[in-house]
């Protein structure tokens, strides 16, 4: 549905000043994400006017989700813009099948996940989209449903990278209203998705409920306001959980050790947030583990028992300088993971370790996958390496069918590396 342009409301100015704020320096080659809605469409027009004020270029992408049968003419209708204002536009399609499950969190995940790659091929350094301080209050009221902390109701961020990519959300403090004004003061119309109003969803819901909360004197920006707030306090606990995990866990063979008294003695929260990016990132997890799950985990550590959660294992081990537990993959988790190597394969194992063969190894036949106990049983040296059987057993090792070949960690390289992609210090423990 198209909304005509109506008579200028106040004048809205400030807006290319907001994604002036936002973007970093070094920012040559935006990208600009833009659907044909008002809010992406009023992010295109003031970064016209910001490229044009800054020197930079812009590159505008929408994505045809093909979910209804109005999207490619609503995406042609963005080119045309675009075509007007000088701004170089790619239409890109997510090709899918039957959606299962969630069908605005796997719309989401496509979008972003084409735009990514959309912008490394065409070297943006970042993509601006266009959400709003409705769009924040929304993700709150969302949130409060919930029962969510202080992560689920801090609201989107300004700002992130991922998949390589710097995204942005400059207008976090404009209302959809005034991003409205601002498209009528340019006499640009805009399409309104359908689906927005389709209250299946919990974001319509959310939204629906927005108005009724106004006698009250909670509007758009007053919870835009407060999620603000929390990312603030969220952000001190983040520095918090970072500095108490750099002081008790240590890394090692792909796995944490950490000594149970310092983790328990931790407050509550720093704790579930420790425990939770330690499981993510084993287990490459997007999403962390139940509050509850956590909460029965930390209760088995202080016992000192073992427990296995989202197919990782922490279990104690004999003392020494680097703790007297440990957090490592499942063994259980790891049978369907064996990789058949070909010449020049480059990939990642188990999507954590990176492994390379000795200059000019003939790899046919070989395979990757872990050492398992039958590997240790072939490898005797891994009691040199002074790391505990469980570390070890779940860590990469190149087999000929039966025979162990090498294992890099566990003690036998025989020329061969292995490393691993992501070290847990790089991640940031914001869960």
């Amino acid at each position: 549905m198209t909304s005509r342009a109506q008579e200028h409301e106040g004048p809205v100015t400030h807006l290319p000043g907001l994604i002036q704020a936002t973007v970093p320096g070094r920012v040559s080659r935006l990208g600009i994400a833009v659907s044909g809605g008002g809010d992406s469409l009023a992010l295109l027009l003031a970064a016209v006017d910001w490229a044009r004020e800054r020197g930079a270029e812009l590159r505008a992408v929408t994505v045809d989700h093909a979910l209804r049968p109005e999207s490619r003419h609503e995406a042609e209708q963005v080119a045309r813009i675009c075509a007007g204002l000088d701004v170089a536009h790619d239409l890109l399609t997510w090709n899918h099948g039957a959606i299962r499950g969630n069908l605005q969190q796997a719309a989401r995940e496509a979008r972003y996940a084409l735009i990514a790659g959309w912008a490394r091929a065409n070297g943006v350094q970042a993509v601006a989209l266009g959400h709003t301080a409705t769009d924040q209050a929304e993700t709150l009221l969302m949130g409060l449903s919930r029962a969510a902390g202080i992560d689920g109701l801090s609201g989107m961020r300004p700002a992130w990278e991922e998949a390589g990519v710097l995204w942005l959300r400059p207008f976090l403090t404009v209302t959809r209203q005034d991003l409205r004004a601002f498209l009528r003061q340019r006499g640009q119309d805009w399409v309104d998705d359908p689906s927005n109003e389709d209250a299946r969803f919990a974001r319509v819901r959310a939204r629906q409920i927005l108005n009724a909360l106004q006698p009250l004197g909670i509007s758009e920006a007053s919870l835009a306001r407060v999620a603000e707030n929390l990312a603030r306090a969220r952000e001190v606990v983040v520095r918090t959980t970072a500095r108490a995990a750099a002081d008790i866990l240590t890394e090692r063979a792909g796995a944490l050790f950490f000594h149970r008294r310092a983790l328990i003695e931790l407050p509550s929260e720093v704790t579930r947030r420790i425990l939770s990016s330690a499981l993510m990132w084993l287990s490459g997890a997007s999403y962390p583990p139940r509050a509850a799950e956590i909460e029965r985990l930390t209760v088995a550590i202080a016992d000192g028992g073992a427990a296995t959660l989202a197919g990782c294992r922490v279990a104690p081990m004999a003392p020494n300088d680097i703790g007297d537990m440990l957090v490592a993959r499942e063994l259980r988790v790891l049978s369907g993971q064996v990789q058949a190597l070909e010449p020049g394969w480059e990939g990642a194992w188990d999507r954590r370790w990176r492994l390379k063969a000795p200059d000019g190894a003939d790899v046919s036949g070989l395979r990757v996958r872990a050492v398992g106990p039958e590997g240790l049983r072939q490898c005797p040296e891994w009691r040199d390496t002074g790391l505990p059987r469980a570390a070890l057993i779940v860590t990469p090792a190149v087999w000929r069918k039966e025979h162990l070949v090498a294992a890099p960690v566990a003690g036998r390289p025989a020329g061969w590396t292995a490393e691993i992609v992501a070290p847990f210090a790089a991640r940031p423990l914001s869960h």
